[in-house]
């Protein structure tokens, strides 16, 4: 579709637009975006891929309720989101990504753990760029998969803010601080 045509359709569409808006958190900025109702990507900073569909810059009910979620996990209060969620992925990413919301509060799993899980028991790398792929940090918490040995392995938004939230749903750090507590 060029350019001209998707402005068309999206100007003709308001739903076909995504909403996005930006909240500060104990991690720094985290921009929330929804589309027809349901959060498709939650992403720290204003630096994230460039999307091929229009935003709308736009604090909806939904967003602030993402938000207010989010509050009530950084305050120690939420254990599991109770949001609608339509991630963009393959088949295999929203099985890996299901899976990832089963983890409690405060547990971790191996991806080979995880593979498991979705029946893709020699899927452990799969299972590894599927976590790197999730567009809904926190909320679908790929923050909880760990190496094979425990120890803390790749993050998109890095090690730092990894180990913040597992610290954080260990009970091992401070509740909701000021914003951006994080280098």
């Amino acid at each position: 579709m060029s350019k001209k045509s998707y402005d068309e359709q999206a100007g003709k569409r308001p739903d076909f637009m995504l909403k996005q808006w930006y909240y500060e958190f104990p991690v720094g900025l985290l921009g929330i975006v929804e589309r027809q109702g349901a959060i498709v990507r939650i992403h720290l900073g204003k630096q994230h891929k460039r999307e091929s569909r229009p935003f709308d810059e736009e604090e909806t009910p939904l967003l602030r309720r993402a938000a207010e979620e989010l509050r009530e996990y950084f305050s120690g209060l939420r254990t599991r989101f109770d949001l609608p969620l339509a991630p963009a992925g393959t088949p295999f990413q929203r099985a890996v990504w299901q899976a990832l919301t089963e983890i409690p509060c405060g547990e971790t799993r191996t991806y080979a753990q995880v593979a498991v899980r979705v029946g893709r028991p020699r899927a452990c790398r799969a299972v590894g760029m599927a976590n790197h792929c999730n567009p809904v940090m926190i909320v679908i918490p790929c923050h909880r998969v760990v190496g094979s040995d425990g120890s803390l392995t790749g993050y998109a938004s890095g090690l730092p803010v990894k180990e913040y939230l597992l610290g954080l749903e260990r009970g091992d750090l401070p509740l909701f601080g000021p914003p951006g507590i994080l280098p």
